[in-house]
């Protein structure tokens, strides 16, 4: 009998083998403020609570989440088709992504971007084409235009950039679209939409129908606070859809996540009171910084990029010494939630030390 410790010979895909798997954001010790996924520090309102422990865990949930489905048609102007819901929207993006790529395809997207794609590109068998990030932090989406191959299947435009949190405007991308061929999917990757004020950044909502080959992703896990029950929607056209649905893990968005999604949008009014104050903090956050003279991108979303390069490793050093637990990117920087308002102080404080220490990043 082999011993349980011996190397296996199974056989996997070495590029698989040579990716670092997605990794969670660090949990906070008691005493810290768990800055590090982006989560909504408010508790669930009792409404939500309550429809959730009302859902059935003995039956499987309706498959295609009809009920919110059609809600989202509604809201959305679309047809139930032209609606996709998935446990989160990150999986639906692999769904699309392995929809649409083959291997020897390409998924073109910015970096640094949402560090959950180059490992759902190599996931899918297909290869990843990465456009530097402006100096500003942002999309250069009229390189993205011309780094677009007869290769390239995918484009992924991600505003707010996580985790740069800079946005893309409506005009930028209305000419990124017109630049692009109209067979190649662009996901328009819209998480913290929400938390958005800058009047000149694109908006989904606005293009639906304009684009055939666009679909937006969006998702109840920031704004509306149910990231702990996974579910996520996109719109797009119904053929792209369909494809996604056929890549979909049957059943995977439970009957306690639609249920808990139902909920929030029946008291959006009082979650999205909350998301303006997340939006305040963040913006007294950054006239800290910007009084401090520390630089950073203005964010548009639930969160703040420290771009600390070289210095990240000591920059996260000062920001657990104030009881801080952000998300290390390293060798780029830090990403840090706007949370809790007790967390607010400690991190302005820590931008002090940083500034002291460092002089800007």
């Amino acid at each position: 009998m082999k011993e349980a410790n011996s190397g296996t010979r199974v056989q996997l895909r070495s590029e698989i083998l040579a990716t670092a798997p997605y990794r969670q954001g660090k949990p906070a010790p008691a005493s810290s403020f768990k800055l590090s996924s982006n989560e909504n520090p408010f508790e669930p309102l009792p409404e939500i609570v309550s429809a959730i422990s009302g859902a059935s865990i003995n039956r499987y949930p309706d498959a295609s989440a009809s009920v919110l489905s059609g809600r989202l048609a509604e809201r959305f102007g679309v047809s139930k088709g032209e609606v996709h819901i998935g446990s989160g929207s990150v999986s639906i993006l692999a769904q699309l992504i392995a929809a649409a790529a083959r291997p020897g395809e390409e998924v073109l997207y910015s970096w640094r971007s949402f560090e959950a794609y180059p490992g759902l590109v190599t996931v899918a068998g297909a290869t990843s084409t990465r456009v530097p990030n402006r100096t500003d932090h942002s999309h250069d989406l009229v390189a993205m235009a011309a780094a677009i191959t007869d290769k390239t299947r995918v484009a992924i435009v991600c505003t707010p950039n996580n985790p740069t949190g800079t946005t893309v405007s409506k005009a930028d991308f209305e000419n990124f679209m017109e630049r692009v061929r109209d067979d190649l999917l662009v996901i328009l990757d819209e998480a913290y939409v929400e938390f958005v004020t800058d009047p000149e950044a694109v908006n989904g909502h606005g293009l639906l129908g304009r684009y055939p080959n666009l679909v937006i992703l969006r998702t109840f896990s920031k704004a509306f606070g149910l990231a702990g029950l996974r579910v996520g929607y996109a719109i797009g056209a119904e053929k792209i859809l369909d494809a996604a649905r056929v890549s979909a893990i049957p059943l995977s968005v439970t009957e306690a996540a639609q249920a808990g999604a139902m909920a929030a949008l029946d008291h959006e009014d009082e979650l999205l009171l909350r998301v303006a104050e997340i939006v305040k903090r963040r913006e007294r956050v950054a006239d800290a910084f910007e009084e401090i003279g520390l630089s950073v991108p203005r964010s548009q979303a639930n969160f703040i990029w420290l771009p600390s390069g070289e210095q990240t490793e000591a920059v996260n050093e000062i920001l657990l010494s104030h009881g801080l637990v952000g998300r290390v990117l390293a060798p780029d920087g830090i990403r840090v939630s706007i949370g809790e308002e007790e967390s607010i102080a400690p991190l302005i404080e820590a931008a002090r030390e940083i500034k002291s220490r460092f002089g800007s990043l």
